[in-house]
């Protein structure tokens, strides 16, 4: 099930209770990696490379200038400012990998400094923009307020190995860039199975939750690969299990694709997916 794409409904960051942009939760992580990567560049090391200087500075500025810049502003407003934002913290993790690569910086270093990037990303893509987002089971047809706008859930299967959120997005007439959509399914398992893996792909950031518990996410601008992010161990209990994912896309084309692995990370294929029946 998936539900509208709508720059000025499910994928606006909630302001709600904040009177200043340094309220936000988003804008606190990205203001402490811009502190870290400052205290960073300044190190010796760096000297060499003045370009890698500048680029993580203003990368890491951006970060935190797209979400103070923006609010105040009309939802559709913001969120463009957000995504700016987004991309920014996808730029700074980039050119972290430049650093280790040139032996600037640590392999750790900057694994923690990248994961205070994934958790600004984070903090965008799992902010409460409906009620009941982790409980909801929707039904085709089913409305829902998110924001300002009312949206409604969208029955959708495909026989491809993705889903293309573009398409589905476009045959609704509804916008394909700057948005968060959400999907829902229903897996059900024979048995209880152990040891098993949600295996995902996304374009482009997405966090996964299994019956309600967060198990992976993607946090970079990138195109969806097979397999491109695997959870931990996980356990599919027997009966109905809840997969939600939530895909956030800049602008471009957007899919996802999901399945699980078993204990040795082959293909389940004993698994049906099932969705509750739309409301008469």
């Amino acid at each position: 099930m998936l539900g509208e794409s709508e720059s000025h409904g499910i994928a606006r960051p909630s302001t709600v209770g904040a009177r200043r942009y340094t309220e936000l939760d988003v804008w606190k992580s990205a203001s402490d990696l811009r502190d870290q990567v400052n205290r960073l560049v300044n190190l010796p090391e760096f000297g060499r490379h003045a370009w890698l200087h500048t680029a993580l500075r203003r990368a890491a500025q951006a970060g935190c200038a797209g979400i103070a810049d923006g609010f105040g502003r009309p939802p559709r407003e913001f969120v463009r400012f957000v995504q700016a934002s987004r991309t920014a913290l996808a730029e700074v993790r980039d050119l972290l990998g430049q650093a280790t690569r040139l032996k600037l910086v640590t392999g750790s270093k900057a694994a923690g400094l990248g994961s205070l990037a994934d958790s600004a990303v984070r903090t965008l893509v799992a902010t409460e923009h409906f009620p009941n987002r982790l409980t909801i089971l929707p039904r085709d047809g089913e409305r829902v307020k998110a924001g300002e706008a009312e949206l409604t859930w969208h029955a959708i299967d495909t026989v491809l190995y993705n889903v293309n959120l573009y398409h589905f997005a476009y045959a609704l007439a509804k916008p394909t860039s700057n948005v968060l959509f959400w999907a829902v399914t229903v897996v059900e398992a024979p048995r209880d199975m152990a040891g098993v893996r949600l295996a995902i792909g996304s374009n482009a950031a997405s966090v996964w939750w299994l019956n309600g518990e967060e198990v992976i996410g993607l946090y970079n601008d990138r195109q969806s690969v097979i397999d491109d992010g695997v959870s931990k161990r996980l356990t599919l209990k027997r009966g109905p299990n809840v997969v939600r994912a939530a895909v956030v896309n800049g602008g471009g084309a957007t899919d996802f694709c999901a399945r699980f692995l078993d204990a040795d990370d082959r293909p389940i294929t004993t698994l049906a997916v099932t969705l509750p029946s739309a409301k008469p």
